[in-house]
C-alpha cells in the first residue's frame, strides 16, 4: 500500500500541472494582445511604368568598347561602330624609315577581346570591314554614342569570323636570329590590312608626314571599323574590345645589299570612340509614344538603349487608409521578365534603380547610398537577376517611407541597365547610363491579368497607442 499511495500522489500532481497550461505547444512568455505588434502586407500599391530612351553617353576612353550588329527578335537591330586613331611606331615624335628596300609582307589590325559579349556565338558568322576615317579624333574632345563618323568608302581590310571572345589563339611571332615561332596569345580578332595603304601612309610617305606624330595623325586620321551587314549571318551579336591595346602590326622585309632583315613594327591606337544606333520594331515604338499612362510591358536595353520611368502616385493614400501610426518594416519592388523573353538571349544580369534630384540629375536612392544610415548596402539594395526566381528585387524601404511621409519628392524614378562587370558593382550602386552593358530585359508592367506584374510589396507595423 505504501507504493500505491506514492503513485497516486504523483498522478494527481501531474494532472494539476498540465491543466494549468493554456497552450501546451507554446514556448516562452505569453503575449499581451493589447500591446502586440503585428506585421501587415500591402501588395496593391499603384505603380506607373513607361519605357523611355536612355540618355546619350560618352563613348571615348572606355575600358571596353562595343562593336555590334545584332538583330534581336524583340528589340530590333543594334549597330555599334568603332573609330580609332593611328600613331607613328612607338608614338614617337618622328619616325625614321629602315635602310634599304622595304617591302611589306603583311599588316594586321589587332582587336583584343574583353568581357561582355552578347548575342549568338554558335549559329552566327560575322564579317567586319575596315575603312579610313575622314576626320580626326581629338584628345580633349568628348564623343557620344550619337556621333556620326565620316569615313572613306575604300575598303582597307575585311575578315569573316566566328565569335570566340574567350578562346586564346596561336600567333606567328618573329624571333631575332631564329625561325619564327607560334606563340599563345589572348583572345583577339585579327583583320588583314591592305599593304598598299601601309605603304602610302608609312613607307612611301613624305618625310614631313613622318617628322611629327601630330602631322601623321592629322594626315592619316585613323580607322573606321564596322560590321558588314550583308556578310553577317544569323542574329549576330555585340562584341566588346579593349581598344587601349589596339594596333596595326606590320611585318616587313628590308633588303640592303646582301643583308635581308625581317622585322615587325606597330602603329598603336591612343584614342577611340564608338557610334551606337538602335532601330526598334513597331511594338517598342508604340511604348515610346505612350508615356502618359502606365503600360502592361516595358523594356530595358543596354548600349545606351532603353530604360523605364516608374512612379508610385498614391503612397500617401496608404497612410490615410491604414493610419499614420505605422512603421514601414520593408518595401520591396519585384520585376519579372516576360515569359519566353529570356531564351535564347539572357536578360540583363543586373539593373539599377535611381532618382532625379531637384536639378534633374541622377541621384542614388536613400537605400543605395552609404551616407544614409537606413541603407543596407549594395547587396541588400539588390537589382541582380535571380535565375531561380526569374526576377529582380530592390529593397527600397527608406525611399518609400520618405515618399509616404512627404520627406522626399519624386522628381523622377528610373530603372536602367548597368554593367555587372564594373569594378564598383560590388561596392557601390551604379546609376549612370552605360554603353558597356549589351544585354536587355523585356519585363511585365502593370498588367492586372498577370500574377507576375511589377509589384511593390510593403510590410508595415501598426503601432498601438
Amino acid at each position: 500500500m505504501k507504493f500505491f499511495k506514492l503513485d497516486l500522489l504523483t498522478l494527481l500532481i501531474s494532472l494539476f500541472i498540465l491543466t494549468g497550461c493554456k497552450n501546451q505547444d507554446s514556448i516562452g512568455l505569453g503575449v499581451n494582445t493589447a500591446t502586440q505588434l503585428n506585421g501587415s502586407l500591402i501588395d496593391t500599391a499603384t505603380i506607373i511604368v513607361n519605357t523611355i530612351p536612355e540618355d546619350s553617353v560618352q563613348t571615348n576612353a572606355l575600358p571596353k568598347t562595343p562593336l555590334s550588329y545584332f538583330k534581336d527578335p524583340i528589340f530590333g537591330t543594334t549597330e555599334a561602330n568603332l573609330a580609332v586613331d593611328l600613331n607613328l611606331p612607338g608614338q614617337a615624335s618622328s619616325y625614321t624609315l629602315p635602310t634599304g628596300t622595304v617591302s611589306v609582307d603583311s599588316a594586321v589590325l589587332v582587336l583584343r577581346y574583353t568581357d561582355g559579349f552578347y548575342g549568338d556565338s554558335l549559329a552566327s558568322r560575322y564579317k567586319v570591314n575596315v575603312y579610313q576615317l575622314g576626320e580626326r579624333i581629338f584628345t580633349n574632345s568628348v564623343y557620344y554614342n550619337t556621333k556620326q563618323w565620316k569615313y572613306n568608302n575604300t575598303l582597307l581590310g575585311t575578315r569573316s569570323f566566328l565569335a570566340r571572345p574567350n578562346d586564346s589563339i596561336r600567333v606567328n611571332a618573329i624571333v631575332p636570329g631564329a625561325p619564327d615561332s607560334l606563340q599563345k596569345s589572348p583572345p583577339q580578332l585579327r583583320i588583314p590590312i591592305d599593304k598598299s595603304f601601309i605603304n602610302s601612309i608609312l613607307f612611301n610617305a613624305s618625310s614631313t608626314q613622318l617628322s611629327s606624330n601630330l602631322v601623321f595623325k592629322n594626315t592619316v586620321n585613323g580607322l573606321y571599323i564596322t560590321m558588314d551587314k550583308a556578310g553577317t549571318t544569323g542574329a549576330g551579336g555585340t562584341l566588346m574590345f579593349n581598344l587601349d591595346t589596339t594596333n596595326i602590326n606590320i611585318y616587313y622585309k628590308a633588303v640592303s645589299g646582301s643583308t635581308i632583315d625581317t622585322a615587325m613594327i606597330s602603329l598603336p591606337t591612343t584614342l577611340h570612340a564608338a557610334q551606337i544606333k538602335h532601330t526598334y520594331p513597331a511594338a517598342i515604338q508604340t511604348e515610346l509614344n505612350n508615356t502618359k499612362t502606365t503600360r502592361n510591358t516595358f523594356y530595358l536595353q543596354g548600349l545606351a538603349g532603353l530604360r523605364a520611368k516608374i512612379s508610385f502616385p498614391y503612397l500617401k493614400n496608404i497612410i490615410k487608409s491604414v493610419g499614420s501610426d505605422i512603421v514601414i518594416n520593408r518595401a520591396e519592388l519585384v520585376i519579372t521578365p516576360m515569359t519566353g523573353s529570356t531564351i535564347p538571349f539572357a536578360p540583363l544580369p543586373k539593373i539599377s534603380m535611381y532618382r532625379y534630384d531637384l536639378a534633374h540629375q541622377r541621384s542614388e536612392l536613400q537605400d543605395a547610398t552609404a551616407t544614409d544610415p537606413r541603407s543596407g548596402g549594395v547587396l541588400t539594395f539588390g537589382g541582380f537577376y535571380n535565375s531561380t526566381l526569374q526576377n529582380y528585387h530592390f529593397v527600397i524601404t527608406a525611399y518609400i517611407q520618405d515618399l509616404m511621409r512627404g520627406a522626399s519628392v519624386d522628381y523622377g524614378t528610373f530603372l536602367g541597365p548597368v554593367d555587372i562587370n564594373s569594378t564598383t558593382s560590388s561596392t557601390a550602386v551604379d546609376i549612370d547610363a552605360t554603353p558597356q552593358a549589351a544585354a536587355r530585359t523585356f519585363a511585365i508592367g502593370t498588367d492586372k491579368t498577370s500574377p507576375y506584374r511589377i509589384k511593390l510589396n510593403i510590410i508595415y507595423t501598426k503601432i498601438t497607442k
